[in-house]
């Protein structure tokens, strides 16, 4: 029972993408082209912003966001040590400091009652990140950025196609970051990502910072910049799986709602949707008793499953000056010593979800 499945990602995409494919090959138009065009202008329309800026990859889509909204030397930015470090490395990357807020339990995202605390004069944004499917709590976190007069960014890698009532992810902050990772619910061949904006100064500047700060005019720069495009191949592919993302998530769903109902009456906590909130199950993360001996378990009887993140980022070499150590983040620590996610991509059946519960249950002897 595999935790991803992109080869039958690309049997039901094939009959499109293939022939895309080898006209790209045959044309040799292989950065920012039509694909590369159209994706931007679906995803951006998808998502109802003005603007969408392919790039790289979804931590450069972070790290360019930083750039074109201002965030620089000196500057703090309000974020969590629960994610993905790409998340914490661009802001140092810009020259700001991350500062490490704990998170709520429910959703395992930035706590905003914690939030106006952490703020001082050198606060130059709060960055949250809308993990695993579903925003944080943005009505919160919008009032405090609008109340303090700060920058509102969103981390929005695993975030596509989640909202709000019915408002999506970048649509509350300045920018989104996407990630098109090949795990993600829209996922490249490789490597992609894409800026989501409704800001004109911060589109037209990560459409020059993607490439080498170039202006309109060729060889001609106005900033400092980076090599970011999204290649052309890599448009196609997500385009063509766009075409059944809607498809995809609803099918995540119907899965997640067996696990929750299969796993009642045991010892783990399911996940819990936030008000308000779409949740498009990008993960299905229980907190469970004994994570590790649960998850040999699993993968002893053919369930793949993954820890998203087993050592919070306050706890690393390069980040642990960023926090006082052990105890100062108590919720961020104790879930990540006992979450875990199990597979939830579409291309599994209602049989196997059951059997890879029923699995949980056996472990428990519930």
């Amino acid at each position: 029972m595999p935790f991803v499945d992109v080869r039958s990602q690309y049997a039901e995409v094939r009959g499109t993408l293939d022939p895309w494919v080898s006209e790209i090959l045959e044309t040799g138009a292989y950065v920012l082209g039509k694909h590369n065009r159209a994706l931007e202008e679906e995803v951006a329309r998808w998502h109802g912003v003005r603007h969408g800026i392919a790039v790289n990859s979804g931590t450069d889509a972070l790290r360019i966001m930083l750039d074109a909204a201002g965030v620089g030397q000196g500057d703090e930015v309000i974020t969590t040590a629960f994610t993905f470090v790409a998340s914490v490395e661009v802001i140092l990357q810009a020259g700001a400091r991350p500062v490490f807020v704990d998170i709520e339990a429910a959703g395992f995202m930035l706590d905003p009652s914690l939030v106006e605390r952490a703020i001082t004069e050198r606060t130059k944004a709060i960055m949250p990140v809308h993990l695993f499917g579903q925003l944080a709590d943005v009505e919160a976190l919008v009032q405090t950025a609008q109340s303090h007069n700060l920058l509102l960014l969103e981390d929005a890698a695993q975030a596509i196609d989640s909202s709000h009532n019915g408002v999506f992810a970048g649509n509350f902050g300045a920018a989104a970051g996407l990630s098109f990772y090949v795990t993600k619910n829209l996922g490249a061949a490789g490597d992609a990502g894409m800026i989501l904006t409704n800001d004109d100064e911060i589109a037209e500047k990560s459409r020059s910072m993607r490439v080498h700060g170039m202006g309109r005019e060729r060889y001609y720069y106005d900033y400092v910049g980076y090599t970011s495009r999204m290649d052309e191949l890599q448009a196609a592919v997500l385009r063509a799986k766009l075409a059944r993302l809607r498809e995809w998530n609803a099918r995540r769903a119907e899965l997640a709602a067996i696990y929750t109902e299969e796993l009642q009456g045991t010892p783990v906590r399911t996940p819990q949707v936030l008000p308000g909130n779409n949740h498009t199950w990008h993960q299905y993360s229980v907190v469970a008793p004994k994570r590790d001996e649960l998850q040999a378990f699993l993968k002893e009887n053919g369930v793949d499953s993954m820890v998203y993140y087993p050592v919070p980022l306050h706890f690393h070499k390069p980040y642990r000056h960023l926090a006082a150590g052990p105890g100062s983040l108590p919720v961020t620590e104790e879930i990540a010593a006992s979450i875990l996610s199990l597979p939830v991509h579409p291309h599994l059946s209602d049989d196997q979800v059951r059997y890879a519960a029923g699995k949980v249950r056996e472990f428990y002897g519930a």
